[in-house]
């Protein structure tokens, strides 16, 4: 049985809020963009913010009728590949599927991962190194995969990771979660002094509580609700914040862009 798709708008808030009905920062016209785990939540956002500004999107994610759904919301052109970044051949995968469909890869956006809360004398170590391969050797063996193709082709790029905010701080209720993403952090913060005059920026959005099926909230009224109380964000409001890191000028980059709910005590 597939996971349900998150119940929250698409190119609504907060991309209505600039004129025009996209989000603030301008074009993403000509661009093409491959985002993995894109079949609900801040992959699917962002697929969808990306492709209202212009892009060609490759969706990837390991359920393939969540994909075709998801591809079937998007204005632009997509196409779609059903893919489990923890596998070590992934990477390569969905660069050679961005640049099949569409000629070129200029944005990946890396943004697979599993939640995965407790105690840890209440967890599992199957689970523990499910969650490592997917959030940590998921990213880096994307992240690879794009640096090679990108500076094969000699034109540049963008690669956005998708990290948290405990990646910042050591979360006590999510301490396997929370070391992912510091491993995360420490990564694109190396590769990115690795690639300083490559034309290659990469930078990570590390959002806080946000109102998805990774965190297992589906329902529009509690979404809704949630975030009028200032306790949680849209999948929306990050891939705003990604479309922001995306359009800044070639002389500026983002390493680091931390989104929290407003009210949020962390």
């Amino acid at each position: 049985m597939s996971d349900p798709v998150p119940a929250e708008p698409l190119l609504g808030e907060p991309f209505a809020r600039a004129s025009g009905g996209t989000p603030a920062g301008g074009t993403m016209a000509g661009r093409v963009v491959a985002v993995t785990g894109s079949g609900s939540g801040i992959g699917l956002a962002t697929a969808a913010a990306v492709s209202a500004l212009g892009a060609s999107v490759l969706l990837t994610g390991r359920t393939r009728e969540k994909l075709d759904a998801a591809a079937a919301r998007l204005p632009g052109p997509t196409a779609v590949l059903t893919v489990d970044v923890s596998a070590t051949d992934a990477g390569p995968k969905v660069m050679a599927a961005a640049i099949s469909e569409f000629g070129r890869l200029d944005v990946v956006v890396a943004n697979a991962g599993v939640y995965l809360p407790g105690d840890l004398w209440d967890g599992q170590t199957a689970d523990f190194d499910r969650l490592i391969a997917t959030n940590v050797s998921g990213v880096i063996n994307t992240v690879h995969a794009a640096v090679l193709a990108m500076r094969g082709a000699g034109h540049g790029g963008d690669i956005i990771v998708t990290s948290s905010v405990s990646g910042h701080q050591a979360i006590s209720w999510e301490p396997i979660y929370s070391a992912s993403k510091h491993a995360v952090q420490a990564f694109v913060h190396a590769v990115r002094r690795q690639l300083v005059g490559s034309g290659i920026r990469i930078g990570a959005v590390a959002p806080g509580v946000v109102l998805n099926d990774l965190w297992q909230v589906t329902s529009t009224d509690e979404i809704n609700a949630r975030v009028a109380a200032g306790d949680g964000i849209r999948s929306e409001d990050v891939a705003d914040a990604v479309v922001f890191m995306l359009t800044r000028p070639r002389h500026v980059g983002i390493r680091d862009l931390v989104i929290l709910p407003v009210n949020q005590e962390i």
